[in-house]
């Protein structure tokens, strides 16, 4: 059986994911597009080796921060863990905040080609106007498609832009998912105030556990795509300033720029009627009862 553990950051679904996996003898297969990176553990929330109770976790620390990961080869690598883990006989967990890449493991998806001239033009575009303008224009031509990348992400927004250019939209014009693998859907949703509280509180630890310092020594090995994620972009805008407040106003529109993020991301994992809603918090034991439940 496969579990995909969804919903926005911060609200408990790393957590969920291993006393799952700790019940039922199965493996996590990490659904995060920037914990694949080696060294980049503080900023994004990566569960250290010592508190994952020995559960194996899968599609962490894979590549170095410089590789320019697409959705198709975290796709891949991913489903090769999933279909290894499957031959050992045991269930998966699939855990993750990006709807784009937990269905890109879970449903058979049509990803379109490429326009080099399209591609260069927005490209040039980026470099000019920065990406939170690009990610404004994608909010107008297709809400879904931006609700799905941070507004700091470039790389993505360029392709997001390119595809409506060429197509019309960036979503795979399919009537229903097209399951690879069957799965059972949960996501874990939390009151707003206290979601932003926690989402505070996540981003202080960060802080006070190093994070700055990850930032400085990853600096020269981070491509376009590592040093736009949250957290490491706002902190490495910070040290090309190179003083204390500047610091301190990272912290706080990396608090900002999650709580953004995290709305898009429960709205877009809302639109996907497979996903059954619980509260955060909510036991592995609970939720493996209603597994039963549906199964009778």
């Amino acid at each position: 059986m496969i579990f995909a553990i969804v919903g926005p950051t911060a609200v408990g679904k790393s957590d969920l994911a291993i006393d799952l996996a700790e019940r039922l003898g199965a493996e996590v297969v990490s659904a995060d597009s920037m914990q694949v990176y080696v060294g980049m553990d503080i900023g994004t929330a990566k569960v250290p080796e010592s508190e994952r109770r020995g559960v194996p976790h899968h599609m962490i620390d894979v590549w170095a921060p410089d590789h320019e990961v697409s959705v198709v080869e975290f796709r891949d690598r991913a489903r090769g863990s999933v279909s290894e883990i499957e031959a050992r006989g045991r269930d998966v967990v699939i855990v993750g905040g990006s709807w784009l890449y937990v269905q890109a493991i879970l449903d058979e998806m049509e990803f379109p080609g490429t326009d080099p001239e399209v591609r260069a033009r927005l490209e040039s575009e980026l470099v000019e106007a920065g990406p939170e303008a690009l990610h404004a224009r994608l909010s107008q031509l297709d809400p879904d498609a931006a609700a799905a990348i941070l507004p700091t992400n470039g790389r993505r927004i360029v392709r997001a832009l390119e595809v409506v250019e060429l197509q019309g939209s960036f979503a795979a014009r399919l009537p229903e998912p097209t399951p690879w693998r069957e799965a059972r859907w949960i996501g874990l949703s939390c009151d707003r105030l206290v979601l932003d509280a926690r989402i505070a509180a996540r981003v202080d630890r960060m802080w006070e556990s190093g994070l700055v310092d990850e930032v400085r020594d990853l600096s020269s090995r981070m491509g376009r795509t590592a040093s736009g994620a949250l957290g490491y972009r706002q902190v490495l805008e910070a040290l090309d300033v190179g003083d204390a407040p500047s610091l301190e106003i990272a912290r706080q529109r990396t608090v900002e720029g999650t709580r953004r993020f995290a709305r898009r991301q429960e709205r877009r994992f809302r639109q996907d009627t497979r996903v059954r809603w619980v509260a955060a918090g909510t036991s592995a034991d609970v939720v493996l009862e209603w597994v039963q439940g549906m199964a009778t």
